[in-house]
């Protein structure tokens, strides 16, 4: 469908009164999933964050890199070993996901925003000890629960006109080791610190379905008291499970809103902060 000069002011105009609403306001984007590996969905992405920046909304990216660490496992001849979803993290695995996050990922994502006009600063969990962890459970290996976050690196970070892009490994505090941490707890974790207004996982599914085969049962709105029996009568299951677990603790401690959206939507971010549609579920 092709748009006309009056279309296009419109669309301006429909985001006006949500620029104005989200103004001077942190968000959390959790950043993984097909989002970070096909191309044009990345660029999509990283215009829809440095727009935000640029209407004065403060943007805050959290992100994993489940692909790129299979990648390097592979490369040394290491099989990826997952226990209840999760990365099982010996030493020699947990070196690797500190190398691949806090390096590679994180710094190409730092100068992609940078190249397309943002201005981004790239962070790990270990410096400021901005995360501090401890060890999950044995059966996971090296894998961390956060018990502390120390936002104030990433507020600095804002309050000098960055966007701050962070990975997801922790600092030890009851042993001398990094951990490896959920990108999904770090992003609620951090939100709730920083007093968000939004958390926003990107997900590669359209958001919460009342049938997981069918999208168009997509649940656009979720409030706290209805999770005990959507998790009883089996529609959040599996993956999403977590994912619900840790909007519904941001929600709880602080932040206003928390945001299931499709990572495989170009600007699905955008769409859902500013304009009236609205595509993924939303849980108050």
């Amino acid at each position: 469908m092709a748009y006309n000069h009056i279309d296009r002011a419109k669309i301006l105009v429909e985001a006006l009164p949500y620029i104005q609403k989200y103004s001077g306001k942190t968000i959390v984007v959790k950043y993984g999933g097909n989002a970070m590996i096909s191309e044009d969905l990345r660029t999509a992405v990283m215009s829809d964050i440095i727009l935000l920046r640029l209407v004065g909304i403060n943007v805050v990216v959290v992100h994993g890199g489940g692909p790129e660490i299979n990648e390097m496992l592979k490369k040394i001849g290491k099989e990826s070993k997952f226990v209840d979803g999760l990365r099982y993290t010996d030493e020699e695995t947990v070196d690797i996901v500190q190398q691949v996050l806090c390096g590679r990922v994180n710094k190409n994502l730092v100068a992609t925003l940078n190249r397309m006009g943002g201005k981004a600063m790239g962070l790990c969990g270990m410096d400021a000890a901005l995360f501090e962890a401890k060890v999950k459970d044995t059966k996971y290996g090296l894998v961390g629960e956060i018990v502390k976050v120390n936002p104030q690196v990433v507020q600095d970070c804002i309050d000098d006109g960055y966007i701050p892009v962070v990975s997801t490994v922790a600092q030890g505090m009851d042993a001398q080791t990094a951990y490896n941490i959920n990108a999904d707890t770090a992003a609620a974790k951090l939100a709730t610190a920083l007093k968000a207004e939004k958390l926003i996982l990107l997900t590669d599914v359209r958001g919460l379905l009342r049938d997981p085969k069918d999208e168009e049962t997509l649940i656009h709105i979720v409030h706290m008291s209805d999770v005990p029996m959507l998790k009883k009568t089996g529609v959040i299951q599996g993956g999403m499970i977590p994912k619900v677990e840790c909007c519904v603790e941001a929600v709880r401690s602080g932040v206003k809103r928390s945001h299931i959206l499709d990572g495989r939507i170009p600007h699905s971010i955008l769409i859902e902060m500013l304009s009236d549609k609205g595509i993924g579920t939303m849980l108050l």
